[in-house]
């Protein structure tokens, strides 16, 4: 049994993290100044896609990968995805 992962970025006033719980079959939760805009039951090996908004005006619209390795039980690794620039999210360890 895995443990959980938190990445997070500060992006333009906003707060955006993503939580990917424990194991290859745990939840992933995006979420935008505290709140879940989007969430995925479960979480395999490869590639996982989510799909958020900034709440700006114009609202922009942004992805972000997180990455399980296939074969070598390594960490995840989570990029974010905005506006044609990707920009790697730094993993927060919560106590």
């Amino acid at each position: 049994m895995g443990r959980s992962h938190h990445f997070h970025l500060d992006q333009g006033g906003h707060s955006i993290t993503v939580n990917v719980g424990p194991g290859r079959d745990g939840e992933i939760e995006l979420l935008v100044n505290g709140k879940v805009v989007a969430y995925q039951q479960q979480h395999g090996t490869g590639l996982n896609l989510l799909t958020g908004e900034l709440p700006d005006d114009p609202v922009r619209i942004f992805r972000v990968r997180v990455r399980e390795p296939r074969l070598v039980p390594t960490a995840p690794r989570c990029t974010l995805e905005l506006d044609g620039v990707e920009r790697p999210m730094p993993e927060r360890f919560l106590a």
